[in-house]
């Protein structure tokens, strides 16, 4: 494919198949936890990173990893020790992050237009060194989702059961929370921070209309997210369009037809099910 021929499409292809992996293998504790909105409100708190960063004059990805990781412990000790219900905590990450970005964007005497590639995602754009950290990164997320999974799904099914049975909730919560942070970052050059939440959890939202285990469904929502960032890449390189709305839409359609399949699969066992009883 000529596709291959561009060096920035190449560097493309590795960031989008980095984020693909990375996004729902921590979406998956997300969802499975209910905080499918978490990733909107880190992503919101990143801007504020990115903004930092052209304020101070260091690599945005860098301050927004900060950043976001530290919204993130807040986010979980506000949780944890405050009377501050989730639902709140989210919408003071949603506000309190645009205006800070906004803000330190103005101090910095930049434009809100510098803020766009970060918030609708330029992937054709990262650079080589961009690559490097985005694959550090993507790695620890990916390695940390899958090796700690047994942990990190029994603190996201049921909490209590999971600290009478000795299982350190505070710390691993946390983690979930950070690494979501982590993800928000590797991702928003890719899809942007506004729409990082989708890749994030509408592949699991795929994989669990077909699956039936935990496991099942972190694998294969991995390979949806891993499927939509690259088909999404290269089809907006086809039909020049944005690779962030294109990746999000390409996981979209495949929801639908994970859904359709799954209601044919429903229809096709009740049939038989009546057939055998008759």
């Amino acid at each position: 494919m000529d596709i291959f021929q561009y060096e920035f499409m190449r560097i493309a292809l590795v960031a989008a198949v980095f984020t693909g992996l990375a996004a729902p293998a921590i979406g998956t504790f997300l969802v499975q936890r209910r905080l499918a909105l978490l990733g909107d409100g880190l992503g919101h708190v990143a801007l504020t990173g990115v903004a930092l960063g052209l304020l101070t004059g260091i690599a945005p990805t860098v301050t927004a990893v900060v950043v976001a990781a530290l919204g993130a412990v807040l986010i979980e000790l506000l949780r944890m020790y405050g009377r501050t219900s989730a639902d709140v905590a989210l919408a003071m990450l949603f506000y309190g992050g645009i205006a800070g970005g906004v803000l330190l964007t103005n101090l910095a005497d930049e434009s809100a237009a510098s803020l766009n590639a970060y918030l609708f995602g330029a992937i054709t754009t990262i650079k080589s060194s961009d690559l490097v950290l985005v694959g550090v990164l993507g790695v620890v997320v990916i390695v940390l989702s899958l090796g700690l999974s047994p942990q990190l799904f029994a603190v996201c099914q049921d909490e209590e059961h999971a600290r009478v049975s000795g299982v350190p909730v505070r710390a691993y919560s946390i983690l979930i929370a950070v690494l979501a942070a982590v993800t928000i970052t590797v991702a928003m050059r890719t899809v942007g921070l506004l729409l990082v939440s989708a890749l994030m959890v509408v592949p699991v939202a795929a994989s669990q209309q077909l699956t039936r285990s935990f496991r099942t469904t972190h694998l294969a929502a991995m390979a949806i997210g891993l499927f939509s960032a690259v088909g999404g890449l290269v089809t907006s390189y086809q039909i020049d369009t944005q690779p962030g709305p294109t990746i999000v839409m390409i996981a979209l359609a495949v929801f639908a037809v994970a859904s359709l399949a799954a209601s044919a699969l429903a229809r096709t066992r009740s049939a038989r099910r009546r057939v055998d009883s008759t």
